[in-house]
């Protein structure tokens, strides 16, 4: 072996491991067979694309092909209600998947919850594909575990997900384990090293940066198994069907006349238990407001985060019906599916119960309670304002004074998310080729909060940009 060739070795950027296509339906957009022919041919691979550009129509072709290939079945698993919406696009493009809820199966592409994967024997599949695999982010999860030790010995794999590392860059190391490339920590030690900042107390907080000469190679690596896109011009085709209509965000502040246990008065909240209480005290107030922001403009969704919050918006909205943690797995599909159907006008439920891989296009009003996390935010937002919405989608923050950090938070953690893609995406074009060259300019609505600004409901940016295959 030449040195030349150990130093190649050493990047990590495996090679193909998957076969030539069999079968690439007409019915495939230019980027999404792009998409598609490069994940099967990888054979263990990932992709980043934003809701509503298809991810479930090609993660069917991909399983179709597996099947055909190795004659053995494929496991699609989904986030609680998605296995139904896959089965019903598997009839749409026909395509044929059957769901299973106990493990039971007859070949060819099976669907099933996250919830019932232990129920399957793995090694029945030649395949297995993790839809919103976003899932899987934290290194030390229970669900992380059970899918990367299902994943461990399947030929083929591939993960789909529209937020793959929402926080931090190294969460993409539990995506690339889960595929058999790099493990977590592997990935850490050869691409980060620790940080560890002091805060004004001087207590120490371990976290991660790019050793000094990783950053590009790191980018290189993550396009060696994974590819993203936010719109099909990312990958160099044009965006033609593609365009979101307005997202029109309004902040409603509720101010707390009531002072916390042991204040005389009335104080900002200051970190996270001041804030969980400042919740409980304006819980009616806050409620009301939320409730009267649904009762308008048709179907509406209420995401809230306590208990509490989701019993009484369900008692103030005579035509709402709550999904909660307490209730079977049964009775939360049926209510989720029956929300989509458009035989429930308002849905009440938690992020982190419904936000995952549903397809609402039929409301856009959302209201929401504010919160930390960015992902469960985002995933919430795009569960009605996604590809093939057709009216422009108002989302109402209903917060406190004292949560005004927490969308200080958002905003941080959006400007972060943005940054990862938009260096997955210049990396993946320099591997690619792509060559930008047609100008397109998209109106968006961001509020107030976002461009830094004071006494101003929402305000306007422009973007532009372009690509197109060299």
């Amino acid at each position: 072996m030449s040195y030349e060739e150990f130093l190649s070795r050493k990047r990590q950027l495996d090679g193909d491991g998957g076969f030539d296509p069999l079968w690439l339906p007409e019915w495939l957009y230019d980027f999404q067979r792009h998409l598609v022919e490069w994940a099967i041919r990888k054979g263990r691979a990932a992709i980043f694309c934003d809701c509503g550009l298809g991810k479930t129509p090609m993660q069917l072709v991909w399983a179709s092909n597996v099947v055909k290939k190795t004659g053995r079945p494929v496991l699609i698993a989904t986030p609680l209600a998605v296995s139904y919406q896959t089965t019903k696009e598997g009839e749409k493009f026909g395509i044929e998947c059957t769901r299973s809820q106990d493990g039971s199966h007859d070949g060819g592409i099976v669907v099933t919850n996250y919830e019932r994967l232990s129920k399957f024997n793995r090694h029945d599949f030649a395949g297995v594909c993790c839809d919103e695999s976003s899932i899987i982010k934290h290194f030390n999860g229970a669900r992380q575990h059970e899918i990367t030790e299902f994943m461990r010995e399947t030929p083929y794999r591939l993960l789909c997900t529209a937020t793959a590392a929402p926080n931090d860059y190294f969460e993409l190391g539990t995506s690339s384990e889960a595929l058999g490339y790099l493990g977590h920590s592997d990935m850490l030690g050869r691409f980060f090293k620790p940080d560890t900042k002091k805060d004004v107390l001087g207590w120490g907080r371990s976290t991660f940066r790019f050793r000094g000469h990783a950053e590009k190679p790191f980018w290189r690596w993550v396009c060696s198994w994974a590819r993203s896109c936010r719109k099909p011009s990312d990958l160099g085709f044009p965006d033609d069907g593609f365009n979101l209509p307005p997202l029109r965000e309004h902040e409603h502040i509720i101010a707390n006349s009531t002072p916390r246990a042991g204040m005389l008065f009335s104080t900002p909240a200051v970190g996270l238990r001041e804030q969980r209480e400042e919740r409980r005290v304006t819980l009616t107030e806050r409620c009301e407001r939320a409730a009267e922001l649904a009762s308008v403009n048709g179907s509406a969704v209420i995401w809230c985060h306590l208990n509490p919050e989701g019993d009484l918006l369900e008692k103030m909205t005579p035509d709402g019906k709550q999904v909660c943690g307490s209730m079977r797995d049964e009775e939360k599909e049926e209510r989720l599916l029956a929300f989509q159907a458009g035989q429930i006008k308002t849905l009440i439920t938690k992020p982190k119960i419904g936000c995952f891989g549903l397809n609402w296009q039929h409301c856009h009003n959302v209201v929401t309670f504010p919160s930390h996390s960015w992902e469960q935010y985002y995933q919430s937002v795009r569960r009605c304002w996604r590809f093939g919405q057709m009216s422009p989608v108002d989302v109402q923050i209903v917060g406190t004074e004292g949560e005004r950090g927490v969308l200080a938070n958002l905003k941080r953690k959006a400007e972060q998310a943005e940054g990862m893609f938009a260096a997955i995406v210049q990396h993946m074009a320099e591997e690619l080729h792509i060559k930008r060259d047609i100008e397109h300019h998209t109106q968006e609505e961001v509020p107030s909060w976002m461009e830094g600004r004071s006494g101003t409901t929402c305000a306007t940016a422009e973007r532009s940009g372009s690509a197109t295959i060299k």
